[in-house]
């Protein structure tokens, strides 16, 4: 039956007062997950949204298939090599999961990882001797929702820890699995935060839980062969602003506990040579002061690197003895430079590997290591104007190599190793795109636009060439803004089903993210929030005004914090979007920031400000809160996603904020749209088709709001 009008939500007003505002909130009653009411509404708004978006069936299908023709289905990764194996993992064509693999290594000093035959059928073995860790299709089978949290391998190799979610809440059961024989141990624990850590002989996981407010709070130790019900509490995290997790250094010989908070920072170490001392606290956590910790060998002597902000905000590299230590006694190994944000550091035998960006872009800096310490100092780089380098999967320390990963929004994602040894780049793979992609049929560009203070704002921006050459095109503008957190460019074969039809895409590196340094953040948070949102908007204006997109055609799209960022912009400048896909959107959050029994609202203090003990902060927040800052002006259409079961930005969220938008807005915009996943978390459906498939409904309806619906090269 046809629909003909979108659900109408009860308005059932809830008055609160703090610091003498008054607030009323007609929609706060969707609050009950549980209730039969709440669920029919929701079921009865993806009703409403498959409704008004049935006219896109075919293309939503078209593009789907784009996606799944342009996958290589049955692929290997790269091998990474630890230990005595080296690592990878399957993919098949019409499986969901995948499975997780490994062979033995033939030849100890040989770091070139095997390929596998390019006839390799999915039911046979890709390399000799391969062995099936984990058949994750095995593991889903009966279950909606399936993620893979993490597995780990036992220092001997004989065991796999992993965790697995089948429900999207993001706590996890571990498992643990003889791999000699594939049974599963009695060993189960449940209610884990992502996966477990081994300690270095192998008998023990530690593990991480969460408190009433889903904050990680707790460390555990778990002895193999007992109850979990046994597990020794190793740290507790009093402070509700902090929280904390477990890892092993690359070397071997530490166990570390981290506790952070938004700006502070505090580690603790367990010494496996000297575990009798148990575990110390590094450096006491000071207000203000980050530092992270790894273990290093500089001119034969054992030290921890230190990668920390006490001499300055875009952090400096130290040194420190292996002992409780200050950080004035830290030595400085790469002095703070404020036009160089550095973000890691990984240390092996032969060869220091650093993070950091300048300008805007991710760089790899290696320190080679000599007899006396830092023999040389130099930066692996490549020729191009807008890109992304990063190092991982290096597991071993005394690899040679460094295994890194490059793209640009036109370069798919690829594999390098670079051997330090000889200073020599090699390519072991680069993502397959079928039906003869040719990255140089599109043109990548920086450009910079000035925000409303005077700030140099950088976008990246693709788009094909011959649809550049006949104007401004549509184009879909992505941001996000917060946490620190950088959108670098990144290659997407989803996207190419937009961009071969006309459109560019394009991100906005605005202010509250990490791409031009510390003070980007410290410029878009708290009180200077509304700085990411203006730059937002100065970043769509800007490529109209150059040129660069059509005014009819420019849609936004963020999520999470991003989708906040969506519906700031849109109250802001409504008229400057065609279209805003918001997805799992953190829109009401004043609500959500006055509730410290929320999940994660406590340690979110540090980046929004505290509105229920400062009024200051609460006029701020009330000031650009999306959901509070509804207005009687007409909207865009929009296109609201969610997940039932989302534990970091709660389902009410959006669900409110789209019953306030059709009550307000002046014709109720039956265009304004909420598409729930009932059986999924904060990163959306699992399993690739799925996701792809959900991927496709996005942009048909990006397409159409673009006028692109019915075009295709």
């Amino acid at each position: 039956m046809s629909l003909e009008q979108p659900p109408v939500a009860d308005r059932r007003p809830l008055v609160r007062e703090h610091h003498g505002r008054t607030r009323t909130d007609d929609y706060e009653w969707m609050r009950e997950k549980e209730s039969p009411e709440v669920i029919a509404h929701l079921e009865a708004e993806n009703a409403w949204t498959q409704e008004r978006t049935a006219h896109l069936a075919g293309l939503r299908e078209q593009v789907f298939e784009e996606i799944r023709t342009r996958t290589l289905e049955t692929d290997l990764s790269v091998p990474t090599r630890n230990r005595g194996h080296w690592y990878y993992g399957r993919s098949f064509a019409g499986r969901e999961y995948g499975a997780t693999c490994r062979v033995p290594v033939a030849d100890p000093d040989d770091w070139t990882p095997p390929v596998p035959a390019e006839d390799c059928a999915p039911d046979q073995p890709a390399l000799p001797g391969e062995e099936v860790l984990l058949d994750l299709d095995a593991l889903a089978e009966g279950h909606e929702f399936f993620s893979l949290g993490g597995s780990s391998i036992s220092p001997d190799g004989a065991l796999l820890a992993y965790s697995v979610d089948t429900v999207g809440d993001e706590r996890y059961t571990v498992r643990v699995k003889e791999l000699a024989t594939g049974e599963l141990r009695e060993d189960e624990l449940t209610g884990v935060l992502g996966g477990g850590t081994w300690d270095r002989a192998g008998e023990n996981l530690y593990y991480t839980t969460v408190d009433d407010s889903w904050r990680p709070d707790r460390i555990w130790r778990h002895r193999l062969g007992t109850a979990q019900s046994d597990d020794e509490l190793v740290y507790e995290e009093p402070d509700a602003r902090f929280f904390v997790g477990v890892g092993r250094t690359r070397t071997d010989r530490f166990l570390v506990i981290v506790a952070g908070s938004k700006n502070s920072s505090e580690y603790r170490y367990l010494d496996a040579d000297a575990p009798e001392a148990g575990w110390q606290v590094f450096a006491e956590r000071v207000e203000g002061l980050e530092y992270s910790l790894d273990h290093a060998v500089l001119g034969g002597e054992d030290v921890f690197l230190v990668t920390h902000n006490a001499t300055g905000p875009d952090f400096e590299l130290g040194v420190a003895p292996i002992a409780p230590t200050p950080a004035s006694g830290w030595r400085a190994l790469i002095a703070h430079d404020p036009a160089t944000r550095i973000e890691d550091v990984d240390a092996f035998a032969t060869h220091l590997v650093v993070h950091q960006r300048s300008e805007g872009l991710t760089q790899l800096r290696i320190l080679e290591l000599g007899p006396d310490g830092v023999a040389d100092d130099y930066q692996v780089g490549f020729d191009r104007e807008v890109y992304a380098i990063g190092a991982g999967g290096n597991p071993s320390f005394h690899q040679p190599t460094v295994r890194l990963g490059y793209t640009t929004l036109a370069v798919p994602s690829s594999v390098y190793d670079y051997d330090v040894r000889t200073r020599e780049l090699h390519l072991r793979k680069q993502t397959p795109v079928l039906g003869g992609y040719d990255p140089e049929e599109y043109e990548e560009h920086r450009l910079w636009a000035t925000a409303e203070d005077g700030e140099r704002i950088p976008i990246s921006l693709v788009v094909r060439k011959d649809a550049r050459a006949a104007g401004p095109v549509p184009t879909l503008l992505y941001g996000y803004g917060s946490y620190e957190a950088s959108i670098d460019p990144y290659f997407s074969v989803a996207r190419l089903s937009m961009l071969d039809r006309g459109a560019a895409f394009a991100i906005a590196h605005i202010r509250g993210g990490g791409e031009m340094g510390r003070r980007w953040y410290d410029d878009g948070k708290m009180l200077r929030k509304r700085n990411t949102f203006t730059d937002f908007v100065a970043c769509a204006r800007f490529l109209v005004e150059e040129g660069w997109a059509r005014p009819d055609a420019v849609v936004a799209e963020g999520g999470s914090a991003g989708g906040l960022l969506m519906g700031a912009v849109v109250n802001l400048a409504p008229e400057a979007f065609a279209g805003i896909v918001a997805a799992v959107p953190f829109v009401d959050n004043l609500t959500t920031m006055l509730d410290a029994s929320l999940p994660l609202t406590v340690t979110e203090y540090d980046e929004w400000g505290n509105p229920e003990a400062d009024p200051e902060v609460y006029d701020y927040i009330a000031s650009y809160a999306p959901y509070d800052n509804v207005g009687e002006h007409a909207y865009p259409p929009i296109l609201a996603e969610t997940s039932l079961n989302d534990t970091r930005v709660l389902y009410v969220e959006p669900a409110k904020w789209v019953a306030k938008l059709r009550a307000t807005s002046p014709d109720r915009r039956p265009d304004v749209l909420l598409r729930t996943e009932m059986a999924a978390g904060h990163g959306g459906v699992s399993g690739r088709y799925k996701a792809w498939r959900d991927r496709a409904f996005s942009l048909a309806w990006i397409l159409d709001r673009m006028g692109l619906a019915g075009s295709v090269d």
